[in-house]
C-alpha cells in the first residue's frame, strides 16, 4: 500500500470498525446473560474493549504529512494488527456461541454475525488486498467447516453456499480493489509518460511542507525544462515529440528511482523532488554530482523511429525549508533558477541562492501590482524615434513604461514576461494598443505625421480569435476612414515560428487588409528560419540589439550583421537596427545598407508631450 491516500482511507476505517465492534458486541453480552455465557461473553467484550482502545491510539497517532515513510510503515503495521485482532474477536464469539448454544438456536445468530463480519471486511478493507484477502479466509473458512461438521444434507449444501459466498466476496473485493487502483493511477499519473502529474505534485508538496515544518528539515527540488523541444516537435511532428518525451521521462525515472519523486508538470517540464532530511545531513557535493549525472543522462542520444536525436536541458535547483513559500503551482524560486539557466545559454544548471531573493521579491510585487496598474491606467506609453541613414526622423516605436512608487520605473523587458506568465498579456497588449492609437489620432488631428508607427504585439494577441475584431473596432473609433489612419506596423517576435503557422498567417492576412504591416522583432535569435521568412507576409526585420551592441568588438560580429542584412535584402525586406549607441555602430550599419535606426545614440523613448515638443513643435 504505497499510495498515501490509502493510509488516510484506512485511518477512517478504524473508527467505523470500533463502532461496528462495540455496539453489536453489547448484544452478545446481553445474550450471554440469558444463556449462561455471561462470564465468557463479558471476558470476550473486555478483550474487545482493549482492542478498540488500541485501535483508538492507532487512529490518533496518524499524521500523514508529518510522518516519514518508515514511520508510516510502522503505523500501518499497527493498523493491520488492530484489524486482525478485531475480526479474530468475532471469530472467537462465533466459535463460542455455535459450540455452546445449539439447543437455544443461538448458533443461527452467530452464523449470521459471521457472515455479516465477512461482508464488513470486504467493504472496509477493499482498498488493501493484503488485508481483505486473508481476513475473509479467516472468517469464512471456519463457517464452511462448521456446516460440514453438521453431517447433514443441508449442512453440506450450506457449506457449498458458504464457499461460493467466500468466492463472491473475494471476487467483488478484488475487482473493486483493481478499479480503485486504476482510478488512483490515472488521477495521479501523467497519461503520456507514466510519471506523477501536476495534481499529485501539489498534494505531495503540501505533505512535504508539513514534514519540513515538523522539524529542522530541508528538501531539494529540481525543475527541468528541455532545450528547443518545440523545434523537434514542429519539424518532426508531435508523434516523434511524444516518443521523445516518453524516453526522457523513462531515463529520469530510472536515474532517480528510490531516491526522488519524479513528476511531469506538463509539456517538456519535469520536476524532481528529493526526500526531507535533516539540514546538517545535506551533502552539497552529492547534489552537484547528482545534477551533473542527470544532465549527462538527458544528453545521451535518443533513437526515435528513424531519427537520432540530441537534446539538452536547463535545470533550476532550489533547497526548500520550513520558511519556503509554497504556491498553487510550483515554487517560484526554482522556476526563476531554471529561467536563469536558459538566459545563460541553456544546457546548464543554476542553483537558486540569496542573490536571487531580491529578484523573486520584485517579481512577486510586479505580479501583485500589474493588474491594478492596468485597471488604474498607471502604465504610460513612450515613443522612441526611428531615423533613416540620413538621420531624418521617419517613425517611432511605442514602448510601455510603468512607474510605481515602490518599484520605481519598470521597462517592458521586466513586466511583459511576467504578464505572459500570469495571463495578463492580452489585457496589457490591448491597453498599449488603445493608448497608442489615442496618441496617433491626436497627432493626426494636429497634422503631425510620420511615415510609420511600430507597436509590439504578443503571440497570444495574434492567436486570439477576438484580436481582429478588437483592432477593427479601435480603427473605426479612432480613424473615420481607412485611408486616414497612419501606417502602423505590428512587431512580432521570432517565437511566431514555433506557433500554428497556418493560423498565424491567416490572422496576419486579415490584419493586412486593415492596412497594417508586420515586422519581425529581435531577428537573429531563437527560432529563425529562412523558409518561414518566405511564408510570412512581413515587410521588415528588426536586428536584435544583442548583435548591434557587439559591433566593432570582433570581425565575426560584423560578418553576422552583414549576413542578416543580406538575407533580409534578398527577401525584399526593410532592415531596422535597434539599440544603436555609438557612431561606430552607425557607421558599420550604414556601410552594410541598413535602412532604419533607433537607439540611445539618437534618442531614448520619450513621453508623448516631450516627443511632440522636440520633434513636431520644433519644426513649426
Amino acid at each position: 500500500m504505497e499510495q498515501q491516500k490509502y493510509y488516510v482511507f484506512m485511518q477512517k476505517q478504524i473508527l467505523i470498525m470500533i463502532g461496528l465492534s462495540l455496539i453489536p458486541g453489547l448484544v452478545y453480552v446481553g445474550l450471554g446473560l440469558f444463556f449462561d455465557l455471561f462470564f465468557v461473553a463479558s471476558l470476550w467484550y473486555s478483550s474487545l474493549l482493549l482492542v478498540s482502545l488500541f485501535g483508538w491510539s492507532v487512529y490518533r497517532d496518524f499524521s500523514l504529512h508529518k510522518m516519514s515513510k518508515g514511520e508510516l510503515k510502522a503505523w500501518y503495521n499497527k493498523l493491520k494488527i488492530f484489524m486482525y485482532m478485531s475480526f479474530f474477536a468475532w471469530l472467537i464469539v462465533f466459535l463460542l456461541f455455535t459450540a455452546g448454544c445449539q439447543s437455544s438456536n443461538m448458533h443461527y445468530i452467530a452464523v449470521f454475525t459471521q457472515v455479516g463480519a465477512s461482508v464488513v471486511a470486504s467493504a472496509l478493507l477493499v482498498s488493501d488486498k493484503k488485508l481483505f484477502f486473508p481476513i475473509l479466509l479467516l472468517l469464512m473458512l471456519p463457517l464452511v467447516v462448521y456446516f460440514l461438521l453438521l453431517g447433514t444434507w443441508y449442512g453440506y449444501i450450506l457449506a457449498v453456499f458458504s464457499f461460493i459466498l467466500l468466492l463472491v466476496l473475494l471476487y467483488g473485493a478484488h475487482n473493486t480493489y483493481r478499479l480503485i487502483q486504476k482510478n488512483y493511477y490515472h488521477a495521479q499519473h501523467d497519461a503520456l509518460t507514466g510519471l506523477f502529474n501536476r495534481r499529485y505534485f501539489l498534494e505531495y508538496m503540501e505533505a512535504l511542507n508539513e514534514r519540513l515544518q515538523a522539524g529542522n528539515r530541508v528538501a531539494t527540488i529540481f525543475l527541468i525544462d528541455l532545450d528547443h523541444f518545440k523545434t523537434i516537435n514542429d519539424s518532426l511532428g508531435h508523434d516523434v515529440g511524444d516518443k521523445l518525451l516518453k524516453e526522457v521521462a523513462k531515463r529520469i525515472k530510472q536515474f532517480t528511482k528510490g531516491t526522488h519523486v519524479t513528476i511531469r508538470l506538463g509539456g517538456d517540464e519535469f520536476m524532481i523532488v528529493g526526500k526531507a532530511s535533516a539540514r546538517e545531513g545535506v551533502d552539497v557535493m552529492y547534489q552537484e554530482v547528482f545534477t551533473k549525472n542527470l544532465m549527462d543522462v538527458i544528453r545521451e542520444p535518443y533513437r526515435v523511429d528513424r531519427h537520432r536525436l540530441h537534446i539538452s536541458a536547463s535545470i533550476g535547483v532550489y533547497q526548500l525549508d520550513a520558511h519556503s513559500s509554497f504556491g498553487n503551482n510550483f515554487i517560484k524560486e526554482v522556476d526563476i533558477a531554471m529561467y536563469e539557466a536558459k538566459a545563460q545559454g541553456r544546457d546548464r544548471v543554476v542553483v537558486f541562492n540569496k542573490d536571487f531573493q531580491e529578484k523573486v521579491s520584485r517579481q512577486l510585487s510586479i505580479e501583485q501590482k500589474l493588474y491594478q496598474a492596468l485597471k488604474e491606467k498607471k502604465l504610460i506609453v513612450h515613443y522612441q524615434p526611428q531615423f533613416d541613414k540620413n538621420e531624418k526622423l521617419i517613425g517611432c516605436e511605442a514602448l510601455a513604461r510603468w512607474h510605481d512608487e515602490e518599484l520605481g520605473v519598470l521597462s517592458p523587458a521586466e513586466f511583459v514576461p511576467i504578464a505572459e506568465k500570469t495571463g495578463l498579456i492580452l489585457e496589457l497588449g490591448s491597453y498599449v494598443l488603445e493608448q497608442t492609437l489615442d496618441t496617433l489620432n491626436s497627432w493626426c488631428e494636429k497634422g503631425y505625421r510620420l511615415e510609420s508607427y511600430s507597436i509590439n504585439i504578443s503571440m497570444k494577441q495574434l492567436l486570439s480569435d477576438k484580436f481582429f475584431k478588437e483592432v477593427e473596432y479601435l480603427f473605426e473609433t479612432h480613424f473615420q476612414q481607412k485611408s486616414e489612419h497612419p501606417k502602423i506596423c505590428f512587431e512580432i517576435t521570432e517565437h511566431v515560428f514555433a506557433e500554428d503557422m497556418a493560423k498565424v498567417i491567416a490572422m496576419m492576412d486579415r490584419l493586412i487588409e486593415l492596412g497594417i504591416s508586420f515586422s519581425i522583432d529581435d531577428f537573429g535569435t531563437g527560432y529563425s528560419s529562412l523558409s518561414y521568412l518566405s511564408l510570412l507576409p512581413i515587410k521588415e526585420v528588426k536586428i536584435d540589439k544583442s548583435f548591434i551592441s557587439r559591433l566593432g568588438e570582433s570581425e565575426n560580429d560584423i560578418k553576422m550583421i552583414s549576413t542578416i542584412i543580406a538575407i533580409a535584402k534578398n527577401f525584399g525586406l526593410s532592415i531596422v537596427a535597434e539599440g544603436v549607441e555609438n557612431d561606430e555602430q552607425l557607421r558599420i550599419l550604414t556601410w552594410y545598407e541598413c535602412d532604419i535606426f533607433q537607439g540611445f545614440y539618437f534618442e531614448k523613448a520619450l513621453a508623448q508631450a516631450d516627443f511632440e515638443e522636440k520633434y513636431f513643435n520644433a519644426r513649426v
